[in-house]
């Protein structure tokens, strides 16, 4: 059923040993070889055996990359695969490329924490966000956001600059240690393996975040290998997560200015949202998460995070309708998954006890595991100022609505899914407590020099199973109105890096418009031209390269 091949586990399976038949020629003896599937997060993008090799060191890092530049091949830095974009390999790679995966997940996950005050942790970047949390948690650290999936590796994290959702509440100062940013914004130093040109050959350096030559490694989007990072942190929180979904769309994402329960109320309130709107639904399930030292009287306490199983695991009704849907094409049925799907959330709810929830800052951010329902996904992000968070949203949200309706009167359901807007704050350098510190060149959430209004970043997803017939035609329209609507005047479109930009009418990463003229627009021409520049001084052999980045940042 298909269902069943949504809820398949993205990790590679066991090694298989090494052949001599088709084995990289004088691999470097002593680091583990073998071959492996590659599947990313929605097995959209797929390879059935690559090469692979799991270094238990950075020296071994070291070596494998110098034996890739030698011999004529490619290494991808591989996690957990928990992306869409194809950053780490392109659809078609031949099980006989010369492509290397490096498994950063088997041994290059040591984390210390350094310092209390200010906080600081030393962490290799194969480490989990869940792990990474649960050390912090240890020593009364932790971060105001983080990505909901646990299972996703600091280094991934880091290389497309993965967020939560948080901007301040009103009147909420920012704790030290802290950002309303991404994950790429907390760096205070990092190591790669990066090209010397006075030794010839590619060697471990270590960059502190005042380095200019540091800008263009914070979010790399995977043209360079981080082998370990430090990062900024601060004591950690306790928050309320509450959950509802008795708020109509009408009235949560209603225009500026009017009376109710509307998204920017609750930024007001808590800082920290996220709707979740149900295809063909008229009410979306909204999370708000609140520092609370003490537990609220009404709230549950968690001590564990990933604290709504109905979402993490397909409910059965749920899981019928896809397999129907996938199976017999039967693509028309979007408005009753849509209902199955909130129907099982607001039941969910209620028999789980997870409306209302309080506790550590991880057992509250952490609530989606990979055993969830997966959607492709495109993500575009709004640069703007706080008081138009509204305009933005509204102003969405009615494009997409009426999009959506005006494909279905067709017997077009393009969408399956959900929406999906969380709304953070930017990458300021200084949050990280180095004088200098340098602002991440290609994150999606460096601020624009231009506009120094713009302090606030909506992020707008949008989902749907792969191969549903339309989606890309749908989405392309939803990103060409953002680029339309927010064009660099008033607010400024750019793209979320892991997931689906660029759309033609038949496919995502294809449009060489967006990739080639509106992005390093949107980022900065001349910061485009000096993120490019940078990575190739690094990685002058393109050894942390594929084709699609070839074209990306050529």
């Amino acid at each position: 059923m298909a269902a069943d091949a949504q809820s398949q586990d993205p990790t590679p399976s066991s090694p298989a040993p090494a052949v001599e038949a088709g084995a990289p020629p004088d691999f470097p003896p002593g680091v583990e070889l073998y071959r492996t599937p590659y599947r990313n997060w929605t097995a959209e993008l797929t390879a059935p055996a690559l090469w692979a090799c799991a270094p238990n060191s950075p020296g071994q890092v070291v070596e494998v990359v110098n034996w890739a530049w030698q011999h004529g091949w490619t290494v991808r830095a591989r996690g957990a695969s928990h992306g869409w974009a194809p950053l780490t390999i392109t659809q078609g790679t031949p099980p006989d490329a010369p492509v290397l995966l490096v498994d950063t997940t088997a041994h290059l996950t040591d984390a210390t924490v350094e310092s209390i005050q200010p906080g600081t942790v030393r962490a290799a970047t194969g480490i989990s966000i869940e792990a990474l949390l649960t050390l912090l948690e240890g020593s009364g650290l932790g971060l105001t956001a983080s990505p909901a999936t646990g299972d996703i590796t600091l280094g991934g994290a880091l290389a497309i600059d993965a967020h939560g959702t948080a901007v301040p509440a009103l009147g909420e100062q920012r704790p030290a240690g802290h950002t309303y940013g991404s994950l790429s914004n907390l760096i205070v130093e990092l190591t790669a393996v990066v090209w010397d040109a006075d030794s010839g050959q590619y060697v471990l350096r270590t960059f502190q975040r005042d380095e200019s030559a540091c800008a263009a490694l914070l979010t790399h989007l995977g043209r360079c290998l981080l082998t370990e990072v430090v990062l900024r942190v601060g004591a950690d929180q306790r928050l309320r997560c509450v959950s509802r979904t008795d708020i109509p769309a009408t009235e949560l994402f209603a225009a500026p200015g009017s009376p109710g329960r509307t998204l920017e109320s609750f930024l007001d309130a808590s800082g920290r949202a996220e709707a979740v709107w149900f295809a063909f639904t008229d009410r979306p399930w909204l999370k708000t998460w609140t520092v609370s030292p003490s537990r609220p009287l009404l709230s549950r306490q968690v001590t564990q995070p990933y604290n709504y199983p109905f979402s993490d695991n397909i409910p059965q009704p749920v899981a019928d309708l896809v397999g129907t849907i996938v199976g017999n094409a039967a693509w028309y049925l979007a408005p009753a998954l849509g209902a199955a799907e909130f129907s099982a959330t607001n039941l969910g709810l209620a028999a789980t006890l997870s409306a209302d929830i309080w506790g550590r800052s991880k057992n509250t951010l952490l609530y989606l595991k990979s055993t969830t329902l997966r959607y492709a996904t495109c993500g575009f992000t709004v640069l703007t100022t706080r008081s138009q968070v509204q305009q933005v949203v509204h102003e969405f949200a009615t494009y997409y609505s009426q999009s959506l309706d005006a494909y279905a009167s067709r017997g077009r359901f393009p969408v399956n899914g959900q929406f999906d807007v969380r709304v953070t704050g930017l990458d300021v350098p200084a949050d990280c407590g180095v004088p200098g510190a340098q602002a991440p060149l290609l994150s999606t959430l460096r601020p624009d020099a231009a506009h120094p209004a713009w302090d606030t970043a909506v992020w707008l997803d949008v989902t749907t199973l792969p191969g549903t017939p339309h989606a890309e035609e749908f989405m392309r329209e939803l990103e060409q109105f953002l680029f339309q609507r927010y064009d660099g005047t008033t607010a400024q479109t750019r793209v979320e890096w892991s997931k689906g930009w660029a759309y033609t009418a038949a496919a995502a990463w294809s449009d060489q418009t967006v990739i080639g003229t509106q992005l390093p627009a949107a980022y900065g021409p001349a910061q485009w031209a000096q993120a490019s520049a940078a990575l190739d001084q690094f990685d002058p052999h393109r050894v942390y390269s594929n084709a699609f980045l070839d074209v990306l940042l050529p």
